[in-house]
């Protein structure tokens, strides 16, 4: 009996114009083993994929084989407290809707991007892959983690129910070139690069302000690094249970170590400040990368500092493009 015909790998990337889609672009470009044309990434341009009627006709006219799900509604600590409606709605239903149709269209593999925050507050540390439901998340982030703790319900659901590959991949804090450089709804590293360039350049010499004490701690992962690990995990991964990608545990630093990088690549020689009547959010939330390293030994992360140099670099070469700060 002869053998059926092997279908030709085809990956829908939502999110594909952001940090991560982006730094996945590059390193399928750069990647002899894919083949570009196969790959196939989105935008909001492309649909709102809240709807589902926008949802259903992109993977009606795309057909692909492997998704990998990138788009959220997300932002920093001071947008989830002001937003958390729109942050379980918005996600919820993207997720719920990406899921159903990649179901429908029999994709045979789904990788989600979650998140460390969706682990318990109260808890020991490192955090595994086996704690996500052992306890309520931080409350200062909780809508945005309950509704990407539910993709690993429904990963596992649709496992039970169906067989399917559905799964998810938890990366620590992202960083790298595409981010949102917003000073007030992007993530830690893109605003602090933005507040220090404008500190530089402002004929006044007001200083560097930088929010909170300085003192938590966090990994960070380059956007390129997790664009090779998402690779990796589309052609090899193939449990339902998620898998953290993450630098090491010794490889946690502090925000005020953060800052110095920053200031660093940004030859920044002014005053700098803490106000430290601002939140600091969760202090810590140390990840295990143990079930990668054993997956994947071999893998080699970029330098933080080398990783934030590349970062600041192509902030300087884009600021003047209003898209990057996404005022």
């Amino acid at each position: 009996m002869a053998e059926a015909p092997q279908i030709e790998k085809k990956v829908l990337v939502t999110g594909g114009s952001g940090l991560v889609g982006q730094a996945v672009r590059m390193m399928v470009e750069e990647d002899p083993n894919e083949n570009v044309e196969n790959w196939i990434f989105l935008s909001s341009k492309d649909g709102d994929l809240r709807e589902m009627s926008a949802c259903k006709k992109i993977f009606e006219e795309h057909k692909p084989t492997h998704v990998l799900h990138l788009a959220a509604f997300v932002g920093g600590l001071y947008r989830n407290l002001k937003y958390p409606v729109d942050f379980w709605n918005h996600n919820v239903n993207m997720n719920q809707n990406v899921m159903k149709c990649a179901f429908d269209s029999n994709v045979q593999k789904l990788v989600s991007c979650l998140s460390t925050c969706i682990f318990p507050d109260k808890t020991t540390y490192p955090i595994n892959e086996d704690m996500i439901h052992l306890g309520p998340p931080h409350d200062s982030n909780e809508a945005y983690a309950y509704a990407k703790r539910m993709i690993d319900v429904m990963n596992r659901a649709y496992y039970q129910q169906y067989q399917k590959i559905f799964t998810s991949v938890i990366p620590t804090n992202i960083y790298g070139p595409y981010d949102n450089f917003h000073l007030e709804d992007s993530h830690v590293i893109p605003a602090l690069i933005h507040k220090c360039y404008l500190a530089k350049h402002n004929e006044e010499k007001q200083p560097f302000v930088c929010f909170g004490s300085g003192k938590p701690l966090r990994q960070f992962i380059y956007s390129k690094d997790l664009a090779r690990l998402m690779i990796w995990t589309i052609n090899n991964y193939e449990d339902v249970s998620p898998l953290i990608l993450s630098v090491d545990e010794n490889e946690e630093i502090s925000i005020k170590d953060v800052v110095d990088s920053i200031v660093s690549a940004m030859d920044y020689k002014g005053p700098l400040e803490w106000d430290t009547s601002k939140a600091d959010g969760q202090y810590k939330k140390t990840a295990s990368n143990e079930k990668l390293r054993k997956l994947y030994p071999e893998f080699e992360f970029t330098k933080f500092e080398d990783g934030v140099k590349e970062t600041v670099d192509w902030f300087n070469a884009n600021v003047e493009n209003r898209d990057v700060l996404r005022r």
